[in-house]
């Protein structure tokens, strides 16, 4: 007889500026081994397992994102839990809500889609402190020119040239719901550009270093080292067309994940 197990669907945000990405990995820290150390402390006699929806890459941050945790006890004090979970986090890590689900459940593919910002300012050198969460582009860029080629991502398409790597066992096709570049109004601090800009993108099934290889595409167009054209022919996955420029992580935050 198999021992009951009880699961919990946690929403939590992170910086990911000094994380090595989310998954736990040897002689690096990251988001995961975090959370991990946190459930182990508060949790001493609990058997526990976490599942996150979205494994980010180094210097990713998540402003709202989800992991299913598992346990072998119930949780029977689910606001004093989250209360012990928040104080004994990092400051750079925070729970936003928990609730308990059932067995049923799954918070890889119960995401209907995920939105990703990709934050940027071009032109001049931005003050250090907002290098966290926003990629400076110290050269002009052509903004207009961006704005148009970010809307044609937009459908399902074979995004074999916006997948990092891939082999020929490689699923490329995916489906975006929105693509945009609009100038940044809602995230802001006093050191911040007094302009800048953010790449918002919604979409199912994203592939690796997908919105990174897309944000390199766009700055190469900005800055004419690429041409239209040849843009239009990464959009089509039986070109085959592998691109390199992969844009810096710590422009890129998961902002959202629909479930």
């Amino acid at each position: 007889m198999q021992p009951k197990r009880f699961y919990y669907l946690i929403s939590f945000q992170y910086l990911g500026f000094r994380y090595h990405g989310w998954q736990v990995q040897p002689n690096v820290k990251t988001v995961e081994l975090m959370v991990k150390r946190t459930l182990n402390y508060i949790l001493p006699e609990v058997k526990t397992k976490v599942l996150v929806c979205s494994r980010t890459d180094a210097k990713v941050s998540a402003n709202q994102t989800y992991l299913e945790l598992f346990c072998n006890e119930q949780l029977i004090d689910l606001e004093e839990f989250m209360t012990n979970f928040n104080l004994n986090l990092p400051s750079d890590i925070r729970a936003l809500s928990i609730k308990e689900v059932d067995k049923n459940f799954n918070v890889i593919q119960d995401t209907k889609f995920k939105t990703y910002h990709y934050y940027f300012a071009f032109g001049e050198k931005i003050h250090p402190f907002s290098a966290a969460i926003m990629a400076n582009i110290n050269y002009s860029l052509d903004i207009e020119l961006m704005k148009k080629a970010a809307l044609q991502f937009k459908g399902k398409k074979d995004f074999y040239s916006y997948t990092f790597r891939p082999n020929e066992n490689t699923n490329t096709i995916a489906e975006i719901f929105e693509c945009r570049i609009e100038e940044n109004i809602e995230l802001t601090a006093s050191f911040f550009p007094k302009t800048s800009y953010v790449l918002k993108v919604t979409g199912k099934g994203f592939k690796r270093g997908q919105i990174r290889l897309m944000m390199g595409m766009l700055i190469d167009l900005g800055n004419h080292a690429k041409t239209y054209d040849f843009f239009l022919k990464t959009l089509d996955g039986t070109q085959k067309i592998k691109l390199e420029h992969v844009a810096p992580a710590s422009g890129l935050i998961l902002h959202e994940v629909n479930l």
